[in-house]
C-alpha cells in the first residue's frame, strides 16, 4: 500500500498538479493538507475518475483543510478539533485491515517564536500539547497506526538547511522540537522517512516561494513527515521525497509529495 501526503496549497487551484501524482506515482491513498475548500466544492469527481472513490473530506473557505482521498474503503471516519477552535486540521479514518490513518495540519505559528508576543506561535505550542496528551491516553503504541502531514515543524539538524541559523525561526525552534519529541514519544510513533534516510543526510520537503531559485539556493526544511506505530515498522518497503514536484507548473505548491510503501 502506498500512502501519500501533500500539503498542496489549494486543492482546486492544484488538481491538475494532484492528479499528475496520481497518474506518475500511483498511491492508494492520498493525504491532502491546506485544501482551502468548503467540503462541497472538493473536486470529488475528478478524483473519482482516477479510481479515488472513497474521501473523508473537511475543510473551510480559502484556509486549511484536510483530506484522506483512497481507492480503497474508509470506515471510523472522524474529525479531532483542537485549541477549542474547529479549523480543520486533523481528520482520522481506518482502512481496509484496521490501519488507522491521521492527517493532520499544525499551525504553522507566524513569524516570531514568542508565545507572549504572538497569538500564533502559542497556539502552535498548545496544538501540539494537546495531541500529545489525548494521543497518550486515547491511543495506544501497539495499535497499528499511521500519522502524516504538514507538521510544520523540521526537528532534526538536517532537516534544515542551516541548524544554527534557524534556531531563532519559527519551526526548528528548540521548544518545537521538544514539544514534536513528546507527541512522537508519546505513542512511541516511528519517522517512516528517516527509518530510510538516515539522520545525517539533508533532507527537506519545503522550500519558500520567496527564493528566486528555490533549487540552486536549496534553503529547505522537512516540514512534511510520516509516522508509523511499532506494530507496522517491519512493513516499511520504501519512500520517496517528490523533489522535483516543487518545480511543477504551471503553480507548484511551496510543499512536495511524501510517500511511503507499506507491505499488506
Amino acid at each position: 500500500m502506498r500512502i501519500a501526503t501533500w500539503n498542496i496549497n489549494s486543492v482546486r487551484l492544484r488538481l491538475d498538479l494532484l492528479l499528475k501524482l496520481i497518474d506518475e506515482q500511483a498511491p492508494d491513498v492520498v493525504c491532502l493538507q491546506e485544501t482551502k475548500v468548503v467540503d462541497k466544492d472538493f473536486p470529488l469527481a475528478a478524483l473519482a475518475a482516477r479510481g479515488f472513490v472513497h474521501a473523508h473530506v473537511h475543510g473551510m473557505k480559502s484556509y486549511n483543510g484536510v483530506a484522506i482521498l483512497s481507492r480503497r474503503p474508509l470506515a471510523a471516519c472522524t474529525v479531532q478539533h483542537w485549541c477549542g477552535k474547529e479549523d480543520c486540521r486533523h481528520v482520522i479514518a481506518t482502512l481496509p485491515g484496521g490501519i488507522e490513518l491521521h492527517s493532520v495540519y499544525i499551525p504553522s505559528g507566524g513569524d516570531i517564536p514568542d508565545p507572549e508576543q504572538n497569538p500564533k506561535f502559542a497556539h502552535k505550542l498548545r496544538f501540539v500539547d494537546e495531541m500529545t496528551e489525548w494521543l497518550a491516553s486515547h491511543r495506544s503504541p501497539d495499535r497499528a497506526m499511521v500519522l502524516v502531514g504538514d507538521l510544520n515543524i523540521a526537528p532534526l539538524v538536517n532537516d534544515v538547511w542551516n541548524h544554527k541559523e534557524l534556531l531563532d525561526v519559527v519551526s526548528h525552534t528548540p521548544i518545537e522540537v521538544e514539544k514534536l519529541g513528546a507527541m512522537q514519544s508519546s505513542i512511541r510513533w516511528v519517522d517512516a522517512v528517516r527509518h530510510f534516510v538516515p539522520e545525517t543526510e539533508k533532507l527537506y520537503t519545503w522550500w519558500s516561494y520567496r527564493a528566486r531559485d528555490w533549487d540552486s539556493s536549496d534553503r529547505g526544511r522537512r516540514l512534511d513527515h510520516v509516522w508509523v506505530t511499532p506494530p507496522l515498522t517491519s512493513a516499511l518497503t520504501g519512500y520517496k521525497v517528490l523533489r522535483e514536484a516543487r518545480g511543477w507548473e504551471p503553480k507548484p505548491s511551496d510543499h512536495v509529495p511524501v510517500l511511503v510503501d507499506i507491505a499488506e
